[in-house]
């Protein structure tokens, strides 16, 4: 490979980055990477009345939690419109766009015309100059679109990164709009003109813009600018079997956030949605880097998988340093306007193999900072009028003892031996009147996490 790779992630800010965007921001990403390139964050923003600024912010956060960092940007694209007119004025004086004051009306009664005749709707090139023809005379009033010179005849062959050969007919695209008549371009003709002064090598999206890359390809070819190599990726489908999209069950990268998953399982999940190394299923960010060279990448839809991704984020939690996860649940607790203290640490090395979110860990580490109420259906089955009195010598036994794990477990072993009954019998009420829930991790281990007060109240309660 010769001169600098550059790939660029180009969101428009009409929503949230959702996951299909988000993974093709990580390939592009990782591939840059991987090759020592440079990666840009453009914002495509030339949709004036859907884009917003809260969009934008979105789309920022989102990049920063998964660690995405880029080495140019954001560039916006509404900040370069003289840029565009200035290339719209060469190709109008080269010859390769011109005039088009075709009304929307006109328009719809071509395409009729089209249907009715069986044809596909194309735009009939009636204002396009060419030798020997006469164009309508302009029209007052009507303000012109700029439109692409696209070449009549011949094909439009491209080498896809994912997808291998691509050919389309040039016969099968008509003359696109390149600028609207406020003065703002196209997505198309401005895509090209910012990979091109952006000096973009590789361009991984969507297999959604397969579609658009002859028009982009042609108008490239039309300014003498080098072409990108195109890799488009397959989408990613919902459990309806229907594309995942910011109109149809696509969810936020925040949102995954907020509902305590950690960005490194995230990031793994999205990879392995699409590209495969080997039989690994989990790997670190710098493991992807090293490995990612652009092949390996596949050609079929993507299912995503829920309970796929938390189990990803449950290894990931299982591994990730109780110091380094108590801050993440900390901020969980606040959601709930519960203060956490440095107990949080002991909870997450104790609870953290349960589970699968930062989320499900604040649900347990809630237990020792607020008040739990047992269901009447617990309590019935484990908080018996026969276990009561054991119960009530524990409370006593608790009461003055040192507080560690070591003399709580005695503890407990002499009050078992004193009523003799087994642990079970014993175990699961003080769970449930300490924890709120007959399951927990050993109870010495949870009951030396709370205060020796917390406890002996609570199961004075029986």
């Amino acid at each position: 490979m010769t001169g600098k790779v550059r790939t660029r992630i180009a969101p428009s800010p009409t929503g949230f980055l959702h996951l299909g965007t988000a993974r093709t921001a990580l390939y592009s990403w990782a591939y840059a990477r991987h090759h020592g390139g440079e990666f840009v964050l453009r914002i495509e923003d030339t949709d004036v009345a859907r884009s917003t600024q809260d969009s934008t912010d979105q789309i920022l956060a989102s990049m920063h939690w998964l660690g995405l960092d880029y080495d140019e940007g954001p560039i916006y694209q509404m900040q370069r419109l003289e840029r565009y007119r200035e290339v719209i004025a060469q190709m109008l004086a080269a010859g390769t766009a011109y005039h088009c004051y075709c009304t929307p009306a006109e328009l719809d009664e071509m395409r009729e015309a089209q249907r009715a005749r069986g044809e596909k709707t194309l735009y009939d090139r009636r204002w396009r100059p060419e030798p020997g023809k006469v164009l309508p005379p302009v029209p007052e009033g009507v303000p012109p679109v700029v439109r692409f010179c696209n070449p009549p005849e011949g094909d439009v062959t491209w080498n896809d990164l994912v997808k291998g050969e691509i050919t389309i007919n040039n016969r099968e695209i008509d003359d696109l709009i390149i600028l609207r008549p406020d003065g703002v371009p196209t997505y198309n003709f401005a895509v090209v003109v910012d990979d091109w002064d952006m000096n973009i090598t590789h361009v991984f999206r969507g297999d959604e813009h397969i579609n658009n890359t002859p028009w982009q390809i042609n108008i490239f070819r039309a300014l003498g600018a080098p072409l990108p190599q195109f890799g488009h990726v397959p989408v990613i489908l919902g459990d309806d079997g229907q594309k995942l999209s910011k109109r149809r069950g696509a969810v936020s990268v925040t949102a995954y956030e907020e509902n305590g998953y950690l960005p490194e399982a995230m990031l793994n999940y999205l990879a392995r949605l699409g590209w495969s190394h080997g039989d690994d299923e989990l790997f670190t960010r710098e493991q992807m880097v090293s490995w990612f060279d652009g092949s390996h990448l596949s050609k079929s839809p993507a299912q995503w998988d829920a309970a796929k991704l938390a189990w990803v984020n449950a290894q990931y939690i299982k591994a990730k340093a109780d110091a380094e996860l108590a801050p993440l649940v900390a901020a969980q607790l606040k959601k709930r306007d519960i203060e956490a203290d440095d107990r949080l640490v002991a909870i997450c090395a104790l609870f953290k193999d349960r589970c699968e979110t930062t989320v499900a860990l604040a649900d347990w580490a809630a237990a020792f900072y607020a008040d739990v109420t047992p269901s009447e259906a617990d309590r019935a089955q484990h908080v018996t009028d026969a276990v009561k009195p054991v119960i009530a010598t524990l409370a006593e036994k608790l009461a003055d003892v040192t507080w560690e794990k070591v003399s709580i477990a005695a503890a407990i072993k002499e009050v078992l031996a004193a009523h003799s009954v087994k642990m079970p019998v014993l175990a699961m009420p003080v769970r449930v009147l300490v924890m709120g829930t007959p399951q927990t991790p050993s109870l010495d281990s949870v009951l030396a996490i709370f205060s020796r007060e917390k406890v002996v109240e609570r199961l004075k309660r029986a």
